[in-house]
């Protein structure tokens, strides 16, 4: 079993430009990831937010409109008093292709090796479980 990645892989019964806004603009992101962001997104740039009671960074990587979008941030922050800034981040990345009857959107986060071993296997558990769940909200919000 690979520890190390998750990959997630769904149709989206929308067309790519829809698709590309929902998960390349903060505020849309935002809307969907259920996460409140502070800015834009754009490469280089840090975008920190929050969820709940857990505080997010988000390390925009690189950005291919319409096609590929990937950031690294800090996997399953779950307490809210510890500081993760030292930690390895794990990048996720975003690969849309049109395909028929809609858009395919590939979710990859890999990196899971790299985290503090106390901590890595509820990361990758809660994060794989979190992935199945954000893809459902994807769904409504872009359809």
């Amino acid at each position: 079993m690979n520890t190390d990645r998750i990959e997630k892989r769904v149709v989206l019964r929308a067309p790519r430009s829809r698709v590309w806004r929902a998960i390349s603009d903060a505020k849309e992101f935002g809307t969907w990831f259920r996460i409140t962001l502070d800015g834009t997104f754009a490469e280089g740039r840090t975008v920190r937010g929050s969820h709940e009671r857990f505080k997010v960074e988000m390390l925009v990587e690189r950005i291919e409109p319409e096609r590929y979008f990937a950031y690294r941030w800090h996997p399953y922050p779950n307490d809210p008093a510890m500081d993760y800034s030292a930690e390895p981040m794990t990048l996720v990345e975003f690969t849309l292709e049109e395909v028929e009857g809609g858009t395919a959107l590939t979710i990859v986060e890999s990196g899971f090796d790299r985290i503090p071993r106390a901590r890595r296997a509820e990361a990758f558990r809660m994060n794989t479980e979190g992935w199945g769940g954000q893809i459902k909200n994807l769904e409504r919000y872009v359809s």
